[in-house]
């Protein structure tokens, strides 16, 4: 499997923001999201291919209670699906960070979903050569749903200007989605950028009974690799 990074940090964002985990980053996606902030694991894909007892044998050195898989996209990684089994054989809490966009029958304790907004669209990056695919595959309703039925979730949408959560109400009601389950969170990699946003996302979350997601590990660490 290919690894871009594997770490020992706090959680940063969603419903488990605070709670020291390994996180475990797969590199290669299948979106081309404008603002990424892991282009190493997306645009440029980098890292090494780890076999699955290698990639537990470096988990386990943290003793942490919490492993996060991220990306890129870990759902297309060939060995998602024995690795979450082995994560979660360990006694491991596992959260698995998807966009939404393919089922694969992991084994997890939390499925946090990213559904990409338009915003989210490479317009004019690199030509907009990637912008068609994108736009094609960004939100994909029937898995979004099977992924909803299938684990304990949260929807965590990034959120860079106030009139996009229209779409995001859109989407909730759509897919029948328990509202506290629903996350905003500011985008930027910023501090100050995020907190000007935070202001008003807050007073949406109020307004629509969503929770509010800060991006903890920007505020403690700022916008490095590996924390």
């Amino acid at each position: 499997m290919k690894i871009a990074e594997i770490f020992y940090s706090i959680q940063g964002e969603g419903m488990l923001a605070g709670t020291p985990s390994v996180f475990v980053r797969t590199s290669g996606c299948n979106l081309r999201c404008v603002w990424c902030d892991t282009p190493y694991a997306s645009w440029e894909p980098e890292g090494e291919d780890v076999a699955l007892e290698e990639i537990l044998a470096r988990v386990v050195r943290y003793r942490a209670h919490y492993v996060v898989v991220t990306g890129g996209e870990p759902m297309i990684a060939p060995e998602i699906v024995p690795l979450s089994e082995a994560l979660r054989q360990m006694g491991l809490h596992v959260t698995i960070e998807t966009a939404g966009t393919v089922f694969a029958p992991v084994d997890c304790h939390l499925m946090s979903i990213s559904p990409k907004l338009a915003n989210s669209t490479p317009l004019d990056r690199e030509g907009g050569q990637w912008a068609a695919q994108h736009d094609l595959l960004r939100i994909r309703p029937e898995v979004l749903r099977r992924l909803m039925g299938a684990y304990d979730y949260q929807l965590k949408f990034v959120v860079t200007e106030e009139d996009g959560v229209g779409e995001i109400r859109g989407l909730v009601a759509q897919l029948r989605a328990n509202p506290q389950r629903v996350v905003l969170m500011p985008e930027g990699t910023d501090p100050e950028v995020l907190r000007e946003r935070a202001a008003w996302l807050v007073e949406i979350c109020k307004q629509e009974g969503y929770r509010f997601s800060p991006r903890l590990h920007i505020d403690i660490y700022g916008n490095r690799r590996g924390v």
